[in-house]
């Protein structure tokens, strides 16, 4: 049984496996994959995650939305988020972490980077 679950919120299979392939260097972890934020708010809404890595450029749905739909769930508000995105721009991280986002991440993406901000999340050594 895993400890932890992760919910990875990304439209491009590339990113997601990176992703996924940096997650899965932590301890009892079980990784989940949407394709985009509409997927990602069926899955999140549905099951139990530990924490969310939303990219914020998608199709059907941004990252950003689902951030702040996760926000106003009541069951799920206090899960952990990370936003991983090519938007490097200051307003783009103020937005995101006003929304309720945990952490910032952009691309492209250390492996180590993630492992350490999802450790810190997760509250994992």
């Amino acid at each position: 049984m895993a400890k932890h679950r992760i919910l990875i919120v990304e439209d491009s299979p590339t990113m997601r496996q990176l992703l996924a392939f940096a997650l899965k260097r932590l301890k009892d972890v079980d990784i989940v994959e949407a394709q985009d934020g509409m997927d990602g708010l069926r899955k999140v809404t549905s099951d139990h995650f530990d924490l969310a890595l939303i990219d914020i450029n998608m199709p059907v749905m941004d990252g950003l939305k689902l951030v702040s739909l996760i926000r106003g769930e009541e069951n799920i508000s206090d899960m952990p988020i990370v936003v991983v995105t090519t938007e490097g721009a200051k307003e783009d991280r103020e937005r995101a972490l006003a929304l309720g986002a945990n952490e910032y991440l952009t691309k492209p993406i250390q492996a180590n980077k993630v492992l350490q901000v999802a450790k810190g999340l997760l509250k994992v050594a």
